[in-house]
């Protein structure tokens, strides 16, 4: 049933024959303050306030080349985080596999001229390398154990390979080097657990069934406790199963009784709230479920004659009603679409509508950032820089922008003068919904600009609040500073 895979205050000040400085101050965004925590089915900060996350999967370090895909491409690594937080994605969800954490590991498909930094590098320094700037652009990072090896994903979160113990060992060596690092927020234990074998001969992860061989719950309760054992501030992410008995139901045996509901890999919670995932840490549990589209698989519901009026008691059945039972919030770990089928459209419309708008609203990283994923293709194109706009449009309303993160992305002055000039951007304060920071434009030419104009880009969603020493304007994302009456010239 599954895939193989605002916000500025400003101040623009044209300094006589100096530099103008532009003080930006943002409503709404972020991703809060310190770690992060629960308080029934919300994610808050450490103030208490409450944050949504809204992310994007980058995958990559799952796979032979153990690390992010699209190190090849001609655009850096640093580019791309740009870009992911220009576009309004406030979380990176990494997807690993315990082969890029051997101490032997090699990173391959890097672009030694385009990413010369990079080169060289084992697969956690750079994974280090990229939590560091996301989180100098206000992102949090959740980390995904995505697959045992690099050969594919597996019912069971362990393997003869890869046992138990080097699963739960591999996540206390992570929650350990990144302890003190709030731009890491939690562990996703496992990817996709999910029925294996015929019912009554069921070898696959199942929810409740009271097996420690197979019983999903209970092993994300051992992971989960020897990861707070190491680092208490992390949250736990807990996918769903397929099946909760861990089974394919016999269709052949004529007995309608023993035909058992199933859902997405990792996207069935609907035994959670009888069986639910016991933390010794409280407030650290987020449930994750995965939801996809036709490009993935045709389940039934998309064909049912009142699609898609059924899909909201479907989300209900499988996860929704955890969130709104105030049970726990719910971060969707997955979801996506080519959007080749208008079927696929309407989904991914109705599927973000019930998440909710705001900062109130259900969590989610999308999958994926790269155009490389089978299923679904990604965010951006098979050059790692355009944008698929149809995808985007859909999901814009609901992407709160990282705060203290991108500020304006271009900048250009323009006037009498002859030459070129520089900027550069400060951030300097940041609170729950808001920022404010300092763009300053440096004229580098020979000769005064007169009178001065200056144009930014914002990341989508963010809008100027209040603005100095410049007479501002904004279209979408674009901002006009024109100078004000009293100081015309930029020297």
């Amino acid at each position: 049933m599954k895939r193989r895979h605002k916000v500025f205050g400003a101040l623009i000040s044209a300094v006589v024959a100096a530099s103008g400085m532009v003080a930006i101050s943002l409503a709404a965004g972020g991703t809060g303050a310190g770690y992060l925590h629960t308080s029934g089915s919300k994610i808050v900060d450490s103030t208490g306030a409450t944050v949504r996350l809204t992310g994007i999967n980058w995958f990559g370090m799952e796979t032979d080349n153990k690390t992010f895909h699209g190190l090849w491409a001609s655009v850096t690594w640093r580019q791309q985080l740009d870009h992911m937080a220009q576009l309004g994605y406030n979380t990176l969800r990494v997807p690993f596999s315990n082969d890029s954490l051997k101490p032997d590991a090699k990173a391959t498909g890097i672009n030694d001229y385009t990413n010369p930094d990079l080169v060289g590098l084992s697969p956690l320094q750079i994974l280090d390398k990229v939590i560091g700037y996301a989180g100098q652009k206000g992102m949090r990072v959740i980390l995904d154990r995505h697959r045992p090896t690099s050969a594919g994903q597996t019912a069971l979160w362990y393997t003869a390979g890869v046992p138990e113990t080097t699963w739960i060992n591999d996540w206390k060596m992570l929650a350990q080097r990144y302890a003190g690092n709030t731009t890491v927020i939690g562990a996703d234990l496992h990817n996709e657990p999910h029925a294996e074998g015929t019912n009554p001969a069921a070898t696959g992860s199942c929810w409740g069934c009271g097996d420690t061989a197979r019983d999903w719950r209970l092993a994300a309760e051992r992971a989960g406790n020897a990861i707070l054992g190491v680092q208490p501030n992390w949250l736990i992410f807990v996918e769903g199963v397929s099946c909760p008995s861990g089974g394919l139901s016999n269709v052949w045996d004529g007995d309608p009784s023993n035909d058992e509901d199933c859902g997405w890999w990792g996207g069935n919670l609907s035994k959670a709230g009888q069986f639910p995932v016991r933390l010794s840490v409280p407030n650290r549990l987020v449930y994750s479920p995965h939801e996809y589209a036709t490009s993935v698989y045709n389940q039934p519901w998309f064909s049912a004659p009142d699609y898609p009026a059924n899909m909201p008691g479907i989300w209900d059945k499988y996860w929704g009603y955890l969130y709104k039972q105030n049970i726990a919030p719910l971060m969707m770990g997955e979801f996506g679409t080519t959007l080749a089928n208008p079927v696929d459209k309407v989904w991914l419309e109705n599927l973000m509508a019930y998440t909710g708008t705001g900062v109130n609203g259900i969590s989610f990283t999308y999958w994926s950032w790269n155009p490389n994923s089978g299923d679904t293709g990604g965010i951006v194109g098979d050059d790692w820089t355009t944008v698929n706009q149809a995808k985007q449009n859909i999901l814009q309303p609901y992407l709160i922008a990282p705060t203290g993160g991108p500020g304006p992305t271009t900048t250009t002055t323009t006037g009498g003068g002859s030459g070129g000039c520089k900027s550069a951007w400060k951030l300097d304060n940041s609170w729950q919904g808001g920022f404010q920071g300092s763009l300053t434009v440096t004229n580098t030419g020979t000769s005064a600009a007169n009178p001065w104009t200056v144009v930014f880009t914002l990341p989508s969603g963010v809008t100027i609040s209040n603005g100095w020493n410049g007479t501002f304007s904004q279209s979408g994302t674009t901002v006009t500073v024109t100078a004000p009456s009293h100081s015309p010239s930029l020297g």
